[in-house]
């Protein structure tokens, strides 16, 4: 298997995409009351997940084992990666949960596709299904087209008491995303200073 067609692996030469401002507006963004189907067979409401911290991370699609991806996929900035980047926030879990963040997952793929993706690289946390683009309706997420899809375009929020604190836009190489927003995570707990005891 080629570089090309193992999805877990990042061709050298992918495009890499340009900060075109599509992300400017969202930090103190609030996430809305949005329910959405979870791989964990419950739908779970944003606004509702974000009363902690809250990771969001919107990718375009993950392909399926044996189908084919979309014409020109690796052609198109920022599109490939949607596997490593899953992977490595799997990877890094127990670090976001000693950091007490809440991890998600979302593209615009079906429950169908999400829990197959989800099983078969073994994700401890739900990825959610959004294939209307109501989150990026709601608060104006970037998204493209492609094959006839439109798509989310790869981007990290960070999300505390409901509101969004920081946008990763654009997000690449997708591999580096999970131990950037962990970088973020730490400095940020470092400036508060540890907790004062009750």
């Amino acid at each position: 298997m080629s570089d090309r067609d193992d999805p877990h692996v990042l061709p050298a030469d992918l495009p890499e995409p340009v900060d075109d401002g599509a992300a400017d507006h969202l930090e103190g963004a609030a996430l809305p009351s949005l329910a959405l189907p979870s791989t964990s067979g419950e739908r779970i409401d944003l606004a509702e997940a974000a009363r902690g911290t809250l990771i969001v991370y919107c990718y375009p699609r993950t392909g399926r084992p044996g189908v084919p991806l979309p014409p020109g996929w690796d052609a198109i900035p920022g599109a490939r990666g949607c596997t490593p980047q899953s992977c490595a926030f799997r990877d890094h879990f127990a670090e976001f949960e000693a950091l007490g963040a809440s991890l998600l997952g979302l593209s615009a793929q079906s429950s169908d596709d999400q829990l197959e993706f989800a099983q078969r690289v073994d994700l401890p946390y739900p990825v959610l299904s959004d294939p209307g683009l109501a989150l990026a309706e709601a608060i104006g997420l970037p998204t493209f087209e492609v094959a006839g899809m439109r798509l989310y375009r790869r981007l990290t929020l960070i999300a505390r008491r409901g509101r969004v604190v920081k946008a990763f836009y654009p997000v690449f190489p997708p591999d580096r995303n999970a131990p950037d927003v962990l970088a973020w995570l730490r400095e940020r707990a470092a400036r508060a200073g540890p907790r004062p005891s009750r």
